[in-house]
């Protein structure tokens, strides 16, 4: 039973002990030990193995026994200690609480005392500022009524003042004195229930409109609309009425303006009524010197009676041009048969120039009656108006220069358009003579170029740009900016249509028109209309006239280029609102239409001179040839026209590379499918003439891939998409004699060989290839059957339909067969 009690409390102090690793890891911290009865893993068995590891060591049990039970005993004496060190702590504990208690109590009340001050203190400032405020306002109050007795004492009395000097027409004092008035009366306004104050608020109102009423009729008397300006010139009484009428209604002010400038332009509709001959154009100089005697004439006699804030010089001169534009449009449409072109471009000239002196004189803050930019300069030497007029017309023939700097226009020159736009609406007649000039000048270039003929070759002037182009756009541009100084508007929508169909016509007749004609010219550029067979003759352009084609070439390129510009320019100086209107796209079309055109002709002149000699290649017997050699004929004239023809093309577009390089990609293009069709027709071929072909095919792919740079002393690389295309072409020609040269028998090896190589699904093409073989109808029949069953499935098409087709070989594959072609070529030469 004592064993059994023994084992139960030792279970039981094992499971109160369990400690978890987190408190076992702290503890190993806070107390570390090296001791194994500390370590939480301890093993009662392997401690005693460890202490008596063998039986001798047996001998020693007492002594251990001993050393544990005194160990047993100090850590009950150090457990005892501690249990009764804290027997004490919780009394401790209350008692700090409760003196923790005590002490926030008496922290509360004297945060309440504080509290308790803090409101005496804030109804004690409550109190002394009410007074203060008290004060305040009574001061404000007070400061008020002084101020508004001391303005109505001002008001009362400046009333009476105004009253008595308009009486005398002292407004000197009256300008400065009603300024006064009208500023004191605006801190009235909201006593204007008050009878009094009303009542003087009416007696200003009235000695306004009395002063306006008095003012103009002193300006009247002055300045009589039937009679003439009195001779002892402005006074010093009308100079005072205008400060006055700065104060007044700016009616007044108008009013003023408006009948001082009638009555000082009213000798200017008298001398240039309609009726008048220097009313019309021819003499539009002397509208322009009048008014510039008038504006030197009113500076020297009025310059100083008008406030200089009123622009007076500026109004006469814009009221001026007001109405030169009214009767010079009304007398055009009068006259308008006897308008001619030269007089209507001096007129605008003359008038432009007017405007620009405007435009240096003047800052145009009338024209909207804004506040002005800047003052006059009533002093003489600064006036524009007083240049010698001879001056003027020493420079009217530099003026009329059509490629000078544009004149300024609007925001630049505010003036711009103040009297010539009254032109605008007769500017067809400039737009006729425009369109007569350039009729003549298209029909001078085909007269011109009839006269001189085509360019020379071996000289600067092959392939050159015809030289009318340069002229044609030379008098384009006088033109543009002529017209954009005339009008921005729809005249110039007018010469852009001009310019369209000249553009039109220099393509017709000048570059197309002259493009050289074959013996059959009614049949268009086509190959029948540029080759003519007789026993392996062959008509072929002349070096004169492929230098033609080159320059013609040349010159539509010039044109493509600089027609884009000209849209451009004239998007620039046509309104915004019109410059969708503007679209020269058709004509650069047309320019694209005669490149292509040139091109055609120079490829299909060199494909034709190439027939013969493919003709001839078709009809050699190849089946009887015995051994291969060099190169056949055939190929020897083939590479001779185009030694003959690339050289002349390329030295002639060598400042449009672009365009040869079309040539010869549109060459190419032409030229391999034709050898492929004439190699089909090369039947039947031996096994030899199969390898005599390979050989002439190998040496075409050679010729072909150094066109670009043939008889070049320069050797440059010839571009990749041309070089792809000759690749691939005469790759299949090559591939097609390969399949040519392959025994076929058996049969199904040949049919596979055939479809890997060619990669073509074409019956017919397979039918030429056996054709080639010389097979028999029979032979070929089985052939074709089996080249039917070997085919691939193609996969259905989107509409249910077969559609095969065979990926073409890699350059890599084509690299390989071409390689085994010139090894098998070096063994039969050998």
């Amino acid at each position: 039973m004592m064993e059994e009690e023994e084992l139960e409390f030792v279970e039981d102090l094992e499971a109160i002990l369990h400690l978890t690793p987190e408190v076992q890891l702290a503890i190993e911290q806070v107390f570390p030990s090296q001791d194994p009865l500390d370590r939480a893993d301890f093993n009662a068995v392997e401690y005693i193995n460890t202490l008596f590891p063998t039986e001798q060591s047996l001998a020693n049990i007492d002594e251990v026994v001993n050393n544990i039970r005194l160990k047993i005993r100090r850590l009950d004496d150090n457990i005892r200690t501690v249990v009764r060190g804290q027997t004490n702590v919780g009394q401790d504990g209350r008692q700090a609480l409760e003196e923790a208690q005590k002490a926030i109590q008496q922290l509360f009340g004297k945060i309440k005392d504080i509290k308790d001050k803090a409101e005496k203190s804030e109804q004690m400032v409550k109190e002394i500022t009410r007074d203060i405020k008290q004060l305040d306002h009574a001061k404000r109050h007070l400061t008020t009524s002084i101020t508004t007795l001391n303005h109505l004492h001002m008001l009362a009395g400046g009333v009476d003042s105004l009253e008595a000097m308009t009486r005398k027409r002292q407004y000197g004092e009256v300008a400065n004195l009603l300024q006064g008035v009208v500023n004191v009366l605006e801190h009235f306004q909201k006593y204007m229930g008050i009878p009094q104050i009303r009542q003087l608020s009416e007696r200003v109102k009235a000695a306004q409109s009395e002063l306006g009423t008095q003012i103009l009729a002193d300006f009247e008397e002055t300045f009589p609309a039937q009679g003439s300006k009195k001779s002892g010139g402005p006074s010093i009484v009308l100079r005072d009425a205008c400060l006055v009428a700065n104060v007044l209604d700016p009616r007044i002010k108008q009013e003023i303006i408006k009948k001082f400038i009638r009555q000082h332009l009213s000798e200017y509709l008298v001398l240039f009524q309609e009726n008048q001959d220097v009313a019309w154009l021819d003499k539009i100089d002397r509208r322009y010197a009048w008014i510039k005697r008038q504006l030197v004439d009113y500076e020297e006699k009025y310059g100083r009676m008008f406030p200089e804030e009123w622009c007076m010089t500026e109004r006469i001169a814009v009221e001026f041009c007001h109405i030169t534009r009214t009767e010079l449009a009304k007398l055009m449409r009068t006259r308008a048969r006897e308008i001619e072109v030269k007089l209507l471009l001096f007129a605008i000239q003359r008038t432009t120039n007017f405007e620009g002196l405007l435009a240096k004189r003047f800052s145009g803050c009338t024209l909207n009656d804004g506040p002005g930019k800047k003052t006059e300069t009533p002093l003489e030497p600064t006036n524009p108006f007083l240049e010698d007029e001879s001056g003027e017309d020493n420079i009217s023939e530099k003026d009329e220069d059509l490629d000078r700097p544009k004149k300024p226009k609007a925001p630049d020159n505010p003036f711009h358009g103040i009297v010539s736009k009254c032109f605008e609406p007769h500017l067809y007649v400039y737009i006729e003579s425009q369109d007569k000039n350039l009729g003549e000048l298209i029909d001078r270039f085909v007269a011109d170029f009839r006269a001189q003929g085509p360019p020379k070759s071996g000289t600067d002037e092959g392939g050159a740009v015809l030289p009318s182009c340069a002229d044609l756009f030379v008098y384009y541009k006088k033109c543009m900016v002529q017209c954009s100084q005339l009008s921005t508007g729809e005249p110039m929508i007018a010469l852009s249509t001009i310019f369209q169909k000249y553009l039109r016509e220099y393509a017709w007749k000048i570059l197309s028109g002259n493009l050289p004609k074959t013996s059959t010219n009614s049949g268009g550029l086509t190959i029948s209309s540029l080759l003519k067979e007789k026993e392996g003759e062959v008509a072929k352009f002349t070096m004169e006239e492929l230098c033609l084609i080159c320059s013609i070439l040349s010159t539509a390129e010039y044109c493509l280029a600089t027609t884009q510009q000209l849209e451009e320019k004239l998007k620039e100086k046509v309104d915004k609102s019109l410059m969708e209107r503007i679209n020269l796209s058709g004509e650069m079309d047309t320019f694209s239409t005669v490149i292509s055109n040139s091109i055609q002709l120079l490829v299909q002149d060199l494909d034709a001179a190439c027939d013969p000699a493919l003709t001839a290649m078709s009809k050699m017997p190849w089946q009887s040839v015995e051994h291969v050699g060099d190169q056949s004929p055939y190929v020897t004239s083939v590479i001779m026209h185009i030694k003959q023809n690339v050289p002349i093309i390329r030295d002639n577009l060598a400042s449009t590379r672009k365009y040869f390089t079309q040539f010869c990609i549109k060459f190419t293009n032409s030229f391999i499918p034709k050898f492929i069709n004439h190699l089909f027709r090369c039947k039947p071929i031996s096994m030899v003439g199969a390898e005599q072909l390979l050989l002439d095919t190998h040496s075409l792919k050679t010729i072909l891939l150094d066109l670009p740079s043939i008889g070049s002393q320069v050797v440059r690389k010839a571009p990749a998409s041309y070089t792809k295309i000759v690749v691939k072409g005469m790759t299949r020609a090559e591939m097609i004699l390969k399949v040519v040269m392959a025994p076929h028998e058996p049969s199904v090896v040949f049919v596979d060989n055939y479809i890997k190589l060619l990669a073509d699904s074409n019956p017919e093409t397979f039918q030429k290839i056996l054709d080639m073989k010389g097979l028999k109808r029979s032979e070929q029949s089985t052939m074709l059957e089996l080249f039917r069953q070997r085919l691939p499935t193609p996969p259905s098409g989107p509409d249910g339909g077969p559609s095969l087709s065979f990926s073409a070989p890699t350059p890599e594959q084509e690299s390989s067969r071409i390689r085994k072609l010139e090894k098998l070529i070096k063994k039969r030469i050998q």
